[in-house]
């Protein structure tokens, strides 16, 4: 019975780590797809702002994708430390 227990506490453990990276890797997938669209468009429409447009895209990703590790440091938390 204590087998059981415990592969049902491994399976729980599992689904939550799926489901956290499932969700913490939609929001930062759909920002960064945004912010290089409308950098992209911003460039194609001003051509000298090019260099401007670039850099605050790249620090705007990097802050994005922040989110994406925070899930995947909670699932390995999930799995691992707990």
């Amino acid at each position: 019975m204590e087998i059981l227990a415990q592969a049902i506490a491994v399976a729980g453990k599992a689904i939550g780590a799926g489901i956290c990276m499932g969700i913490g890797a939609i929001g930062p997938g759909i920002g960064e797809g945004n912010a290089v669209g409308k950098a992209l468009e911003g460039m194609a429409r001003q051509p000298e702002m090019s260099g401007t447009l670039r850099s605050t895209m790249i620090m705007g990703c990097a802050i994005a994708e922040t989110t994406g590790i925070y899930a995947l440091l909670i699932s390995f938390l999930i799995l691992f430390a707990l």
